[in-house]
């Protein structure tokens, strides 16, 4: 099974230095969040992130699948805490 992309909201800014802490995803900011993204091997995957945004105190704003065929991301599911 092809890994799936995922988008992740955390209130805070987190600098790109990060990135290899969280394996490689993407880490950008926009205002006073940070946006972890990129692909995840399985289901698993994500709540190993989801404990390492947990570990260093961030609050979550949202977690989203996109969807990998859809190239906008228009169509994802959308959780929030």
């Amino acid at each position: 099974m092809a890994p799936e992309h995922y988008e992740i909201r955390i209130e805070g800014v987190l600098g790109e230095r990060w990135t290899a802490w969280f394996e490689g995803l993407r880490i950008s900011s926009e205002e006073t969040e940070t946006v972890i993204s990129g692909p995840l091997a399985d289901q698993a995957a994500p709540h190993g992130v989801l404990v390492k945004i947990g570990d260093l105190g961030m609050r979550l704003i949202s977690v989203r699948r996109v969807d990998s065929g859809d190239a906008r991301g228009d169509a994802r599911k959308e959780a929030q805490p």
